[in-house]
């Protein structure tokens, strides 16, 4: 059996606060557990990454990694790609974004396979110069509703997956159902990048290296809550079949360093 791939995921943070009655005034990191259970049911050992601020470190658990993945959650700071906020909740978390672009800095000098889920898909745009929709109601109001409160994870649609990308060799090209929980989108595509997967209304879902010698993968939609389990499993994306081919990927190219 091979050595199962190390294989890190940015966490989530709790930012301190007075008034919470657990763990008062104190910052939490966090990961979800159905992230780390697609992780390592697809052969992975799953390490959630704490924000550490020191880049140096943060660069030396990148460097002991054979992938990274960045998992979804607040929203990206409109400041990270050089606008103003439209609205004070849409402000973001600069805090998680200046954790995350030192993994991704890391992760582009190390060579290192990318996953980005959701709000990662977005950070990764960000990072490489491209900029997003700060509010899809609002700024790029359409026929698709891409974000339900009260569905949440069941809210779903379909996406065209282009001929030839790589979430076409996991999933055939053509349309396929994805759930849906996010309301910032890529508005301009980063140089680097190369759009694999749309919704029915135009707006970017999928993008991947556009230089094939990178493992570079972004969905915007959650696969790790799309599981053989899900009592709708049968009508959408499997996710277990994205983390599966990542981990091959990852795997294919770690033989090759």
């Amino acid at each position: 059996m091979p050595a199962r791939l190390r294989v890190g995921i940015s966490c989530s943070i709790f930012h301190a606060d007075p008034e919470r009655e657990v763990f008062r005034g104190k910052t939490l990191h966090y990961g979800e557990e159905e992230f780390c259970a697609m992780v390592a049911g697809a052969g992975g050992l799953p390490y959630i990454i704490p924000d550490l601020k020191d880049r140096s470190t943060l660069a030396a658990f990148v460097a002991d990694l054979d992938a990274l993945i960045l998992s979804g959650g607040a929203d990206v700071s409109p400041r990270a790609y050089g606008e103003a906020p439209l609205r004070p909740e849409w402000a973001g978390d600069p805090i998680r974004d200046a954790y995350e672009r030192a993994l991704l800095d890391a992760a582009f000098a190390h060579q290192r396979p990318i996953l980005a889920v959701c709000r990662g898909i977005q950070l990764l745009n960000v990072a490489l110069g491209g900029a997003l929709y700060q509010d899809l109601p609002s700024q790029r109001p359409g026929p698709i509703a891409h974000r339900d409160n009260h569905r949440y994870d069941d809210h779903d649609h379909p996406v065209t997956i282009a001929e030839g990308s790589w979430l076409a060799g996991v999933y055939g090209p053509g349309e396929h159902t994805v759930n849906s929980v996010h309301h910032q989108g890529i508005r301009v595509l980063a140089e680097g990048l190369r759009a694999s997967a749309w919704a029915s209304d135009g707006l970017i879902e999928g993008v991947e290296a556009a230089d094939p010698a990178r493992l570079w993968v972004g969905v915007q939609w959650h696969p790790e809550w799309l599981g053989a389990e899900h009592p709708r499993s049968a009508a959408r994306t499997r996710g277990d079949r994205l983390f599966a081919a990542f981990l091959e990927g990852v795997r294919a190219r770690g033989r090759g360093r």
